[in-house]
């Protein structure tokens, strides 16, 4: 099974990739996961990557799309994967096309003023990477997890996190397009319990129709 979620910064998509590629025995490729971890290294990948993250732009294509590329190729890739933040255009959908066919594409949409609330309140653990939503804790300062101190991920101050909305609107929207003429898109809404949501994922994936098998 080949999947991809795409959707705006703070729709939910990690966290229902991390389920979903759970449920379904596939690795969960998140290139802001891996595009993290080498900024956290100092890589020149990382360093490269970091100007274009913290300025809420996106990473240009030919780094992005290599780096994709090795990942699928590894051994637990090939029974399916799930993309989680690729690809976030329709050229870069064209590339992957090259590379591998997607079974299904899951859209999940959340309405912008429910976008900023969710990333402008977030919290990240410096020591687990953990994330919190300031409403979820009584202590903003310490990961109820770890212990470690919780900050604001530079991505998630609120001039940033507009700049990265706007972005994704311009360029990523087009996907849904896209992926809507080739019959593998469903939409699905973001908003609501987790679990909830997860259930509706599932059952639009475990769906059948004429054009594709899951």
């Amino acid at each position: 099974m080949k999947l991809m979620f795409v959707g705006p910064p703070g729709a939910g998509k990690g966290t229902q990739a991390m389920r979903v590629a759970e449920k379904y025995d596939i690795p969960h490729i998140s290139t802001g996961d891996m595009l993290r971890a080498e900024m956290k290294k100092g890589s020149e990948l990382g360093l490269q990557a970091k100007k274009y993250i913290d300025a809420g732009d996106l990473v240009p294509d030919d780094v992005i799309i290599a780096m994709v590329a090795a990942r699928i190729a590894e051994a637990d890739a090939q029974k399916g994967f799930l993309l989680d933040g690729f690809p976030r255009t329709a050229a870069q959908a064209e590339e992957l096309d090259k590379i591998t066919e997607l079974d299904r594409v899951i859209n999940i949409f959340v309405p912008d003023n429910k976008l900023v609330h969710r990333m402008t309140g977030r919290r990240t653990c410096s020591n687990c990477n953990a994330a919190y939503h300031v409403s979820m804790l009584s202590d903003i300062k310490t990961c109820p997890k770890c212990g470690g101190a919780m900050y604001v991920r530079d991505d998630d101050e609120e001039d940033i996190v507009r700049q990265r909305i706007k972005v994704y609107k311009e360029n990523t929207e087009p996907l849904i397009q896209y992926y809507t003429k080739k019959g593998l898109l469903r939409d699905v809404v973001g908003s609501g319990g987790i679990d909830t949501i997860t259930q509706t994922i599932v059952s639009v994936l475990e769906e059948k129709n004429d054009s594709t098998e899951v």
